[in-house]
């Protein structure tokens, strides 16, 4: 709210700065109009900043509604033409996002009844000895080709290693720089996944690698990444990489954060071309800090790849 506040007060600041400019010229200084300026203005400023915080949590306490999202991929087969993904990331279950938010989120996952579910980082807030039964949910995500998940860079703060063992008993595939075919023979393509973009800090085996990943591939096949920071699609970008799905900004969160997150990241929400890869960002399906959205909505992601024309038997 402090925050709010402080973008308000700001642009008001600067107009109650002009007005008595303006005021100062046209006239000899009247202190109880000057009084009275700087009370309406304050006054404004504290009720257009209630009335934002209160949208902002009712925003971000809110169901989460599901995001449609096409993407054309120039090697899909035509077999696998509709074929979707749901993807979910950045939910960090943890002190005020627990069980009753994760089994909502996969009854709605599900209801989609999607061919592949995609969770790309950012899952919890706390070790898996905390948090175990709140996420527990997940195993119930059904997908007709598996459920995936990738690293984010939270991970390594709550034990990632503890948690990648936790969530393959749950029956989630986790993609540490590997890769997987999607669909049966020639109808099918690549699915890789890559540690959070900062993890080598964290030191021990982790780290992106691409390269790894990929070693071995038919350049000929789609090949659809994994990577919970956006910043991995210049790598993705050269080594062939068809669709990359991110999450990590959460897309600002809270207005007007987007601006200062595109200063760290190429792409902050939505989709974007770099050559002839497409990366889709995700607005995130949970929230991390206060429980509140300004902007940027949280989501849960319907992606439906297509084939090109030609290629649709």
């Amino acid at each position: 709210m402090l925050f709010i506040l402080l973008i308000v007060v700001g642009p008001l600041d600067a107009l109650r700065g002009l007005w008595l400019a303006i005021a100062h010229w046209s006239a000899p200084p009247d202190p109880e109009r000057r009084q009275l300026i700087s009370r309406t203005l304050a006054s404004a400023a504290g009720l257009l900043a209630s009335g934002v915080g209160v949208a902002a949590l009712r925003s971000g306490l809110g169901p989460v509604a599901v995001r449609e999202v096409e993407v054309a991929l120039r090697r899909l087969p035509g077999e696998l033409d509709r074929l979707t993904i749901v993807q979910l990331t950045d939910i960090h279950v943890g002190p005020t996002i627990r069980r009753e938010f994760i089994e909502e989120i996969v009854a709605k996952t599900n209801a989609l009844r999607p061919d592949l579910i995609a969770i790309t980082g950012d899952l919890v807030d706390g070790s898996v000895e905390e948090l175990a039964e709140h996420v527990a949910p997940l195993g119930k995500l059904h997908a007709r080709y598996g459920v995936y998940f990738v690293t984010g860079n939270h991970e390594y703060y709550s034990g990632a290693d503890e948690w990648c063992r936790k969530l393959s008993e749950l029956g989630i595939r986790v993609l540490r720089n590997e890769r997987v075919s999607i669909g049966l023979g020639d109808m099918s393509f690549d699915l890789a996944g890559v540690d959070d973009f900062h993890s080598a800090r964290f030191g021990g085996d982790n780290g992106p690698d691409l390269s790894r990943a990929l070693r071995g591939r038919d350049a000929n096949r789609e090949l659809v990444l994994l990577a919970h920071q956006p910043a991995a699609i210049h790598e993705a970008a050269k080594l062939g990489v068809g669709l990359q799905l991110s999450g990590h900004t959460h897309g600002g969160q809270i207005w007007p954060w987007n601006f200062l997150v595109r200063l760290q990241q190429p792409v902050v929400s939505g989709l974007s071309y770099f050559g002839s890869t497409t990366i889709y960002v995700s607005n995130g399906t949970g929230y991390w800090g206060p429980p509140m959205r300004l902007g940027a909505p949280a989501e849960i992601t319907h992606i439906t790849l297509r084939a090109p024309t030609e290629a649709i038997v």
